[in-house]
């Protein structure tokens, strides 16, 4: 590549690597944590009718209509909700709007959801990588030791539950991070937190520097329609719009803001099929527990787990054969971990009983 054209910071960038997503016939795809499960109905028609007319016209700008939905679900006022492409345009814009301090650090756990840093990298923010504990659980003690060491800090960004290990933090917990450090944001990112999570949404009102981030992509099944939001105190939620709207002022379109609405009004579609995937990953979890792995505890919609005798990386290359994909991150700390999406009961029987065969074939 001719680095001429490029400015700067973009020579240096090193992107975002998201789960392949292959063209593969039979494929069981257990590595980007989507649901295995169809989006409401009710959504699918709501997008059928939207898609019969109005396309030649500009959405609404505002998105008003699902930010109202969106607070209407939620118990909060509208002015506390901000909607964007997908949540990591919301955590994009975020960044952007909040964590820019100069030579201040970013506190973030050194295991956890990727895109952190690249998004630090982009905006040249200064990531704090706070060291998770032995057992891989963000450790909420360290966060204080290294603020006092750092002194100030541009903010504190964690995964609730984490990605990629699936551990939660309690709010009291949540509140020890917020009261560390009052004038600078702390960002909740609660991608999974419908499977079993304890949502920080309550708190916004008694904290002005909480934002907490959601998306529609997993527990309503919406990943290929991208809508993700942002719960906030008004003057946080005035910060994003004042960057959405340098940057991009229509990044919902008309499908994504009417399906949307329509997948947050079915709640029983929603309550149902959630259930049925913590169900399915109690299942998932025991079942690679009896074939000898260690299994991380788990409120996401995913398992995070090794075993102590195959090597991961192995394993999940193994498994691609069969046409199943896991996801393996060649990182520090978690290179023997493998992240298993919860299908649908059938997959995960079909999963379980390749890894039966793969382990009592494959030497140690």
């Amino acid at each position: 590549m001719n680095h001429d054209f490029l400015s700067p910071p973009v020579r240096d960038l090193r992107p975002y690597q998201p789960g392949e997503q292959p063209a593969i016939d039979g494929l069981i795809k257990l590595n980007t944590n989507e649901n295995p499960y169809p989006p409401s109905p009710q959504a699918i028609a709501a997008i059928s009718r939207a898609a019969s007319s109005g396309l030649e016209l500009y959405p609404d700008p505002e998105a008003r209509l699902l930010r109202a939905t969106i607070a209407g679900r939620l118990g909060v006022p509208k002015e506390q909700v901000f909607v964007g492409n997908g949540s990591d345009e919301v955590l994009a814009h975020a960044f952007c709007a909040f964590f820019r301090h100069g030579r201040s650090k970013l506190l973030i756990p050194d295991v956890t959801y990727s895109f952190y840093e690249v998004y630090c990298r982009l905006y040249g923010i200064d990531a704090g990588l706070v060291p998770v504990d032995e057992a891989l659980r963000v450790d909420v003690g360290a966060f204080a030791t290294h603020a006092r060491t750092f002194g100030d800090v541009a903010g504190v960004v964690v995964a609730n539950p984490n990605a990629p290990t699936g551990e939660g933090l309690a709010l009291d917990q949540i509140q020890q991070l917020l009261l560390l450090e009052p004038r600078r944001v702390v960002l909740v990112d609660e991608a999974y937190v419908d499977f079993g999570g304890q949502t920080a949404v309550g708190l916004v009102d008694r904290h002005p520097n909480l934002l907490v981030v959601q998306t529609l992509s997993k527990s309503r099944a919406l990943a290929g329609l991208r809508v993700g939001f942002a719960i906030g105190q008004p003057a946080l939620i005035e910060a994003l719009d004042r960057v959405k709207n340098s940057f991009n002022s229509y990044p919902l379109g008309r499908l994504a803001q009417t399906g949307a609405i329509a997948a947050i009004d079915d709640v029983a579609h929603f309550e149902k099929t959630r259930q049925v995937i913590i169900s399915s990953r109690s299942r998932l979890a025991a079942g690679l527990a009896e074939l000898g792995f260690e299994v991380r505890p788990s409120l996401a919609n995913f398992v995070f787990a090794h075993h102590p005798r195959h090597d991961a990386a192995r394993l999940a290359a193994s498994l691609r054969e069969t046409k199943i994909l896991v996801r393996h991150f060649r990182q520090d700390r978690i290179e023997q971990f493998l992240r298993i999406t919860v299908g649908t009961d059938q997959q995960v029987d079909q999963l379980l009983g390749v890894l039966r065969t793969m382990l009592q074939e494959a030497p140690p």
